[in-house]
């Protein structure tokens, strides 16, 4: 029950550039001194056919460099494991059978309000306390299975907790077991969390008293196989 790449891409980009020169210079072949042509024009250089030779490449840009991805770490809920702690404490102070561990969760109010496995309501923190002084020193080896245990918060200063649980213990010489279902309601009270309501019900409730609107047919039985 107790118990969250950034890469850098570097392009380096090659600039293949051809540069055409066209250099003019002319010799003499004559013994005679030549005047040059002042009238000639350095001929300008000539573009290359198209479709024919090394096709120029121009630079390319830089390609951005992504940004490192963002990672998102699972929302916590804010006083989740302090809940979790205060109903540990109840179920271990039930478990050894002390009256003060487990009214120690309680909220010390008499709008403190309990419904019972066995249908009654318990309200006020001293009639809860004077009930376990009662009924803890019959308790013998106590043992309290909790299953499926869910918290939800409400808020800062409110919680829910959900589970089911079967306890065995001896009463009075006598062993018993029970198994049912529980939900707690837990108000921060200053710095602690403090239950302000209990509701248990049993896990196969009497078929006698569930109204006929709540029962739920039997399946039929299957017919056994003819040899």
């Amino acid at each position: 029950m107790n118990k969250a790449l950034g890469f850098v891409l570097l392009l380096a980009a090659s600039t293949l550039t051809i540069a055409a020169q066209n250099t003019n210079s002319s010799t003499t072949t004559s013994p005679r001194p030549q005047t040059p042509n002042t009238n000639r024009s350095a001929a300008p250089p000539q573009p290359k056919p198209s479709g024919t030779g090394t096709p120029q490449k121009s630079a390319a840009p830089p390609a951005p460099s992504p940004k490192p991805a963002q990672k998102t770490a699972p929302a916590q809920v804010p006083g989740s494991d302090a809940v979790v702690a205060a109903f540990n404490r109840l179920i271990d102070g039930i478990q050894t059978a002390d009256v003060e561990k487990v009214m120690s969760v309680y909220w010390n109010s008499p709008a403190l309000t309990l419904f019972n496995y066995n249908g009654t309501v318990t309200k006020g923190w001293d009639q809860v306390r004077q009930n376990r002084l009662s009924s803890y020193p019959e308790i013998k080896n106590a043992k309290l299975d909790v299953r499926d245990l869910s918290v939800t918060m409400l808020g800062r200063d409110g919680a829910v907790v959900n589970c089911l649980w079967t306890q065995s213990q001896t009463y009075k010489g006598t062993p018993e077991t029970a198994a049912g279902r529980m939900t707690l309601v837990f108000k921060r009270v200053g710095n602690a969390w403090k239950a302000i309501h209990l509701h248990t019900s049993p896990d196969s409730p009497n078929p006698a008293s569930v109204p006929p609107s709540e029962q739920q047919a039997s399946p039929s039985p299957k017919p056994s196989p003819t040899p």
